[in-house]
């Protein structure tokens, strides 16, 4: 049986102190020069201000899934522009 997102209370902000919401983001992980992205995490964003958070086992979760990453074969990749700051604006 699957859980309920909307069933966890995330509690007030810790930055701004709005009460937190319930969703799945996409966030994004750089590791040893790596990124990886992992969407659906359930986790409480803040609606003022973007704080998100996530609870403990979450974030477990999400340290198993990196550290397998590297075993996963046929996962969905994409291809991002690099573009470099000039030191000197004219």
């Amino acid at each position: 049986m699957r859980k309920q997102v909307g069933k966890y209370d995330y509690g007030r902000c810790q930055v701004c102190g709005e009460q937190m919401r319930a969703k799945r983001i996409k966030q994004d992980f750089w590791i040893k020069g790596r990124l990886f992205v992992i969407e659906g995490i359930p986790a409480g964003v803040c609606r003022r201000c973007g704080e998100k958070v996530v609870k403990g086992d979450v974030g477990r979760r999400v340290a198993e899934l990196i550290e397998g990453s590297k075993r996963l074969r046929g996962t969905r990749t994409v291809s991002v522009p690099v573009i470099k700051y000039p030191k000197k604006i004219a």
